[in-house]
Formats: C-alpha cells, sequence, structure tokens
C-alpha cells in the first residue's frame, strides 16, 4: 500500500493508543524496533508508561520487548511486572523450555534463534565475533571477558544503557528549556529534576 512495515506499526499504535480504555487487553509485539535504537526504545517507553497510566489508558496489557531497558519500569511504574522465557544453556547452545517465569533477562538469544533457523554457521560465527566486539565497546573500560565474570558484566551493561538514555533524555529536556525567560527559582528547580532522574 505504499507504506513502510515501520509506518505501519505506529498507525496501528496509534490507533490502539486511541481506542484502549482500562476494559481493553492490549497485546503489543517489539514496538519500535523498525527505527534506530533510541528512536524505538523512547517510542516503546513512552507508550508503555502511557497504557500504565490509569488515567490515560490503563488496559490490561503485554507488551513483548528486546529492550532490556524497558525491565526498569517495574520499579518505576504501578502494576508493571516483568517475565520472560526460561532457557536452559548448554555449552555454547540453549534450549527453551517454554515455560513463562517472573522478572526480566538481559539476554536476548537472537544469534542461537539464527543457528535454529539455519543461518549458515559462517554467518552466526562471524555474528557472535561483531557482537562481543560492540559489547567490549560499551563495556567500562577495564571489565574482564570471561565465563566468570559474565553476570556482572551484563548487569553493568545494562547499568551502562540505562545511564546512557538517562542522560539522552535529560539532554532533550534542556535543549527545551529558553534561557532568557529562565529565572534563577526555574533553574534550581531544573537542577532538582534533572538530580532526581540520575538516581
Amino acid at each position: 500500500m505504499g507504506q513502510s512495515t515501520f509506518m505501519v506499526e505506529m498507525m496501528e499504535v496509534a490507533s490502539i493508543l486511541k481506542e484502549a480504555t482500562s476494559n481493553s487487553l492490549v497485546i503489543l509485539d517489539e514496538i519500535g524496533r523498525g527505527t534506530s535504537t533510541y528512536d524505538g526504545l523512547s517510542i516503546a517507553w513512552a507508550v508503555a508508561e502511557y497504557i500504565a497510566d490509569k488515567e490515560k489508558c490503563g488496559a490490561k496489557t503485554l507488551f513483548a520487548t528486546h529492550y532490556h531497558e524497558l525491565t526498569a519500569l517495574e520499579e518505576k511504574l504501578e502494576g508493571v511486572k516483568n517475565y520472560s522465557i526460561a532457557v536452559k544453556e548448554k555449552g555454547e547452545d540453549i534450549i527453551f523450555l517454554r515455560k513463562i517465569i517472573s522478572g526480566g533477562t538481559d539476554e536476548s538469544y537472537g544469534i542461537h534463534v539464527a543457528k535454529l533457523a539455519g543461518v549458515p554457521k559462517v554467518v552466526t560465527t562471524r555474528a557472535n565475533e561483531i557482537l562481543r566486539s560492540i559489547e567490549r565497546k560499551n563495556v567500562l573500560a577495564g571489565k574482564n571477558n570471561n565465563k566468570e565474570d559474565k553476570a556482572s558484566k551484563k548487569q553493568v551493561e545494562g547499568q551502562f544503557d540505562m545511564y546512557n538514555f538517562k542522560l539522552a533524555e535529560i539532554a532533550h529536556e534542556i535543549d527545551k528549556i529558553n534561557l532568557d525567560e529562565l529565572t534563577p527559582i526555574d533553574a534550581l528547580n531544573t537542577l532538582v529534576k534533572i538530580k532526581e532522574k540520575m538516581k
């Protein structure tokens, strides 16, 4: 019909947000994945906040996403609960246990799924190399990459991503401020809000 898949997705999201009520059941899958990472994450985050707000929507919602940062919403928004698919790691392979468990996850298993789908081994091996390279660049300097440190490394990565997202959010808010109209008390209040967001 001449529309991009992302535009169609956004039109569907727009329709859902306009029509959904507290009596609705909403099912959303991978909102925001058709654009840049920060754009997509921002859209998914805002959509989740809107739906969780009982005054704006409050619909019962299943919201599937690979944006690990969104698991933080469980602590920020009333009624939000994280669930994930249980997996069993066996060497370099994984087995999907087809069981839903409480809590989020910091793994996506996309390359494992590509293997299961029959993507040539040379491609999945190269994908793993690229993934490790990207992870090394995003992890704080000095962190080890061995198996024993995997859990703490993933925790640091999640905190680092969340910190970067908060910085981007704050930078956007600062950019909207008209300095010519800002009073000293407004400036102080703005600093207090920024400090709160960084916690």
